[in-house]
């Protein structure tokens, strides 16, 4: 059996939607991991500078605890 030209175009059609779908799946699921991390994971009280910082260092701009 010969492979005519829309058979061929129809295999490409095919993986190229294959990839799309799964490059999309893996985005949005990348996306889900990051949110899920994010809201997650809440740092515990730690202890920072209660002054104004100095030598160019920061300090908390409001503390949770």
């Amino acid at each position: 059996m010969e492979n005519t030209g829309w058979q061929k175009r129809l295999n490409w059609r095919v993986v190229s939607w294959l990839l799309a779908g799964v490059a999309t799946l893996t985005v949005i699921g990348a996306n889900v991991h990051l949110v899920r991390v994010a809201t997650g994971s809440q740092p515990e009280c730690v202890d920072h500078l209660k002054a104004e910082g100095r030598d160019g260092t920061y300090r908390a701009a409001a503390p949770s605890c």
